[in-house]
């Protein structure tokens, strides 16, 4: 019978990986009628027997050994154990020293073949958790392509990962060099900034090779630029095909905590987060790039008029405090958040919501009066010229002319006045001459306003006109509602507004918001036809919009209650992408 003596197997011996007591009782079975009668078969580690044929038999005195050589890290031997030992021939003796030899050689080779099946599987299966590890990095990597989204993602993943580092950080390239974008544990801000001035950090850069200090105290490139409790380090240059992304450092309070393995593992996340850096760095580079243009598209808009002048960027502003402020108000607005997205979706809006006001004509973009100046000294010398002719006083009626013209609400005394001379006329030299024409009356004989009717309409499709401009551009899915905010934020709730006369819910929260702003920036910023009202009065005017259905009353309210705070965060906002300049570049061939 074979058995295993556990009572004699020492806990840190790895025999059993090797010898299983089932393989180990076939081949003892095998070989014991090669060997006397009631002889022990046995292994042993040291002096120890492990497993033996019969261990109600153990122990013998007399036994004869031969070591299984160079099969493990254990002093291996196997051995035959006999009572009558002593009364064996040398013939007898020396064939029970073959047979050993012969088990000791098959033994250490199937231990060898044995060892060599386990270490493909440890290398297959760290193969696959390489792969896993992989994989799973390049989806959360490259979950997004936002700069701060990649760095969390890769701290996040050293933090959970079977990495023993108490604490981490993730160091980017500035103009100053590098500094901490992100971080875990306890970090010291001070000591893992002095990291940066180490000639390690520096080593690091100019291999772009991670590297190991299991003991930090015993390197003199870092060690006295460390606090106590760092004692270990793994040190990892993030790379990208052409440039040094940043540097990844895992520090540990213990002595030894980083393996070779452990290094690999940081290696492959490091490659994986170089090119979603990258990626995020060029992805941040083109919406720069596309910020600047639209905004001197925008600004190239409002430069036709000197009075609108800066309307669209403070538009935007206010758009996204006041968005950023509902968000945080969970009482009324509970059901409403905006996203980082949301928010610079809405900023775009404000940019360009008057993009379409470039194929408005500069006469109506910009007219100030009913009648331009030119217009009106003319009818100035017609009436001269009635006065003299018919030798009547003309200057009082072409002054209360004049005052007509610059009025934005004339009274029906004023309007009855332009009936009055409208219907005049007289000959000179056969010729028939009225006062005033048919344009230039219905000029002056606008309501509301300085703009007629067709000024108006083209006036009003400006906003259909920016969504036309704007459909060619391939904005990212990021904005795909800011054609739609755009197009309506001249629309109000009862179906009043233009271009689409749409109502309520129809109209997106978002163009609600823009509205209000726009209306609040316009009349409280002075035109060409019109100063500058007071801040009070906008807030009335705004309030009295939302009585008459208009606009959103809660909006609205809300907005008149914190518009102090708004403007204030109007003035704060900044939401341009400031592109790393990614200096420390590296040659191509130094990443292979």
């Amino acid at each position: 019978m074979i058995s295993s003596m556990n009572n004699h197997i020492k806990p840190e011996t790895r025999l059993k990986k090797f010898l299983k007591p089932k393989k180990l009782k076939a081949f003892f079975k095998k070989a014991q009628p090669l060997l006397p009668e009631n002889s022990l078969l046995c292994i042993y580690i040291g002096s120890t027997p492990v497993f033996c044929t019969d261990p109600s038999l153990y122990p013998f005195d007399k036994t004869i050994f031969t070591p299984i050589a160079n099969a493990t890290d254990e002093d291996l031997s196997i051995g035959v154990s006999l009572q009558n030992l002593e009364e064996l021939s040398e013939k007898e003796r020396n064939q029970i020293k073959a047979v050993l030899e012969f088990m000791s050689y098959s033994m250490a080779a199937h231990i060898e073949s044995e060892k060599a099946r386990r270490l493909l599987g440890e290398e297959t299966l760290a193969k696959y958790r390489e792969l896993a590890l992989l994989h799973r990095s390049i989806v959360e990597l490259n979950n997004s392509l936002r700069l701060k989204d990649v760095i969390s993602a890769l701290i996040q993943e050293c933090r959970t990962s079977a990495l023993p580092a108490e604490m981490g950080a993730v160091y980017l390239p500035e103009e100053d060099g590098f500094t901490i974008f992100d971080s875990f544990g306890a970090v010291d801000a001070g000591t893992f900034e002095k990291l940066v001035e180490c000639p390690l950090f520096k080593d690091i850069i100019a291999s772009l090779r991670g590297e190991i200090l299991n003991d930090v105290k015993l390197d003199c490139r870092c060690g006295s630029k460390l606090c106590d409790n760092i004692r270990s380090l793994l040190i990892m240059p993030i790379p990208s095909p052409n440039l040094c992304e940043g540097v990844l450092i895992l520090t540990s309070q213990c002595v030894n905590a980083f393996s070779a393995a452990h290094l690999k593992h940081v290696a492959t996340l490091a490659s994986v987060a170089g090119i979603s850096i990258s990626n995020a760095y060029n992805f941040e580079s083109i919406r720069v790039l596309m910020d600047a243009l639209l905004k001197a598209l925008a600004e190239a808009i409002d430069a036709r008029d000197p009075f609108t002048a800066g309307h669209s960027d403070r538009v935007a502003h206010l758009a996204v405090a006041f968005a950023r402020l509902i968000s945080l108000e969970d009482d009324k607005f509970h059901e409403l958040c905006f996203t980082d997205e949301h928010l610079r979706e809405i900023f775009y809006s404000g940019i360009l919501h008057d993009i379409g006001k470039i194929g408005i004509k500069e006469e109506v973009l910009t007219k100030k009066t009913r009648l331009p100046k030119s217009m009106l000294d003319v009818i100035g010398m017609r009436m001269k010229l009635f006065g003299i002719h018919y030798q009547k006083e003309w200057e009082p009626d072409y002054k209360r002319l004049k005052q007509i013209n610059l009025s934005l609400c004339p009274h029906q005394e004023d309007l009855d006045f332009i009936h009055t001379i409208s219907e005049v006329k007289f000959k000179i030299n056969g010729s028939s001459i009225h006062l005033l024409h048919p344009e230039e009356r219905k000029c002056l004989l606008v309501r509301k306003g300085n703009l007629t009717s067709e000024e108006r309409q083209e006036i009003e499709r400006h906003p259909a006109e920016s969504q036309r401009i704007l459909e060619h551009i391939p904005f990212h899915d990021d904005l795909s509602q800011l054609l739609t905010i755009i197009g309506q934020h001249h629309e109000r709730l009862d179906g009043s507004g233009y271009p689409e006369g749409i109502k309520g819910d129809d109209i997106l929260i978002q163009s609600q918001i823009l509205a209000i702003v726009d209306i609040y920036d316009a009349i409280t910023q002075e035109r060409h036809y019109k100063p500058a009202t007071p801040q009070a009065r906008a807030l009335k005017i705004l309030a009295e919009e939302a009585e008459e259905g208009k606009l959103n009353k809660s909006l609205v309210t809300f907005f008149i209650d914190n518009i102090l705070q708004i403007e204030k965060g109007a003035d704060s906002i900044n939401l341009d992408r400031p592109v790393s300049p990614r200096f420390c570049k590296i040659p191509r061939n130094n990443l292979n």
